[in-house]
Formats: structure tokens, sequence, C-alpha cells
């Protein structure tokens, strides 16, 4: 099955906007289907068969990304998973953030009272976190590793040098436009917490999300609840404190089941090849589009770069992009195109040649 027959939308359109939301394949929608109609036949005796494939998901994830399935959880989306992490974290924090990031890394930390400070995205971002860490004295960072409007991706070697340099700083990161484009090794890349939503580049599609953790933040976690009594309510058997904090209340299967399917079918086609595959696209378009103008000397020349990108466009040509059945979204001041495993270089002509 070809892409454009697994993804019927690539049919009808150019499909330039996975940061806003990953494709639902004909595969897992009939997965999806047999879900249900599975429901429909069983009630409640299908839900108790039908747990497992939390576990599943859990394995899955931990063997793809390389995190501990003991360290590894499941939430509804990265606002909810970041809520439950920042409320098992003790209030004398004081957090480093981006200027101008994702809302739902930013908010948390601000509305609850957290001392912050914000550092800005530019150039000298590198230098600019690490001024900001001397003279702060952050215990925590919390940042994208990828930006949703610019698609700025923070360098994995700078990550891992600043958790060699500040090892006690708690490194927290929003992994939903980044997990799933890429090879990723969670124990070696320095973080301590990478948190997501799996409806994006893992094409999980909605209420699903997941929580890896290292060690050292793990103990750290909920410290409140660790000498408490657990209830004793049979079906809660083999819940500890941290599982009950992360993972409260019922997980859905459909939507949990949904990101399962996701992340098996982007290892069938191999997390390598939609690197280089992505990767060899994007920086056609990022070199064509910087002849344009239309990016900034800065943002091109950086090592690791991701697939998003935001483009100064007016009126009239966003215009001629709808008319022209290009997909994207605006964001911020621009408007934000991605590339995914499923574009192709027809697809880049076509945004080339409305922008000609």
């Amino acid at each position: 099955m070809t892409f454009s027959e697994n993804f019927p939308i690539l049919k009808n359109c150019v499909y330039l906007n996975t940061a806003n939301s990953g494709l639902l394949s004909v595969e897992i929608a009939n997965w999806r289907k047999q879900h249900d109609a599975e429901f429909i036949e069983g009630g409640s005796t299908f839900r108790a068969n039908n747990l497992k494939v939390m576990e599943d998901l859990r394995l899955n994830l931990s063997e793809s990304f390389s995190s501990k399935k003991d360290n590894t959880y499941l939430n509804q989306n990265f606002s909810s998973g970041f809520n439950a992490i920042l409320n098992g974290l003790a209030g004398n924090h004081r957090f480093l953030l981006l200027q101008e990031d994702y809302p739902s890394v930013s908010y948390p930390v601000t509305s609850r009272g957290f001392e912050f400070l914000e550092v800005a995205i530019d150039a000298n971002l590198e230098e600019n976190i690490l001024n900001a860490i001397e003279k702060f004295k952050p215990t925590v960072f919390a940042f994208s590793m990828v930006q949703y409007i610019s698609g700025l991706k923070m360098q994995s070697d700078f990550i891992k040098n600043l958790k060699a340099n500040f090892p006690d700083l708690i490194l927290i990161a929003d992994g939903t436009q980044f997990l799933g484009t890429a090879e990723f090794n969670f124990e070696q890349s320095g973080l301590d917490v990478l948190i997501g939503s799996g409806y994006k580049w893992l094409l999980g599609g909605y209420g699903n999300g997941y929580i890896f953790l290292s060690d050292k933040v793990k103990e750290v976690l909920y410290e409140n609840r660790k000498h408490s009594a657990l209830p004793s309510a049979p079906f809660l058997s083999g819940r500890d404190y941290l599982s009950l904090s992360l993972e409260p209340g019922h997980l859905d299967s459909l939507s949990f089941g949904t990101l399962n399917e996701g992340v098996k079918y982007l290892n069938e086609i191999g997390l390598n090849s939609i690197e280089k595959t992505t990767a060899n696209l994007a920086n056609q378009a990022r070199r064509a589009l910087h002849q344009k103008g239309l990016l900034t000397d800065w943002m091109v020349e950086r090592k690791e770069q991701s697939s998003i990108m935001s483009l100064p466009l007016d009126k009239q040509t966003v215009d001629k992009l709808i008319a022209e059945k290009i997909l994207c979204s605006p964001r911020g001041a621009g408007t934000r195109i991605s590339f995914n495993f499923y574009n192709t270089e027809e697809d880049l002509n076509s945004l080339l040649g409305v922008l000609d």
C-alpha cells in the first residue's frame, strides 16, 4: 500500500501540516473500527480483555525510544502530563523558560507562582541559556524540543552538555513536535523528563500522550505521597503512588491503542528512514526558501534542523496557497509549513510554484 493509498488526503491536497495534526491512516482507521465492533459485542468483557493494549504501548514506546519501561507513563496529552509533573515538584523550584514557547509549557509554570526567567530565542540561543543559568541559577529548565512556531530544534549535544555541566538541573522537554521524526534515545539524551502528545508525528490520533522519566527525577516526584497508604481496591492492585499520580483514572483503549498502532507503523517504515527522507526534503525546502529571503541566515545555519518552518507571507500569497489546496497553518506572525515522510518533491515544487 502506497502512502497516498494509506493516507487518502494526499490525493486531494498538498499536506504540509503535520505540525498541526498528523494523518490517520486507512490501516489504523480499520483497527479502530474493529476495536469498537468488539466493544459493541463484548461490553465490559471486552474492556477487561483489552486493557493489555496499554502495556503493549508502554513496551513499544520504551523499546522504540529507549526509555525504561518502568519509567514510561501514559497520559492524555502533553498539557495534562506536564501539569501532573509540576504537581509533583516542590514549590520552591526556579524555572528557566524560553520566550514565545508553547503556551502549555510556560503558562502552567507562571500561573503556579514558581519563580521563573524567560530566555530570548535568537541566533545566540545557547549562549543566552548558559548566561541565564549562571545568573538566575534555575533548578528546572522546561522547553520544547522543537519550537511550534519557528521549528527551531534544540541541539542534542547542547542538551547533553547541559546535563553534564549542571547535573542537578532538571531538564523537562515537550516532545510533541519531535518524537516520531527521528531515532531518539531518551536514556542517553540528558533529559530528565520528556512529555508529549501522540497526534502529530506519531500519527496516533487525539487523546493520548506519554511521559518518560529519568531515574533521578522519578525519585523526587510526589515525595509527599511515597509513604502514604495506597488504595486497597482490587482493581488498583499493582499500582504505585507515581502510577496513580501520573496515570489517574481510566485510560481509553481506543485512544492509546491508536497510538500503539501509530508507533508500530513508524517502526515498520523505520525511524532512521523517516529521519533521512524528511531531512532531505526539508533541507531542499530550506535552501530554496532561504534564497527567496523567507528564512533568516541563523535559522538555516543551525546544525540540527526540524522539518517545520515559518514563512512571512502576505495575505495574497496565503490565499493562493489555500486556492491551490496547500494545507499549512497560521502561527505567530507567519505561515507554518512542515514536511513529513509522506511528502514528496512534487509537494515542495507545488509550494515553490505558488511562492514564485
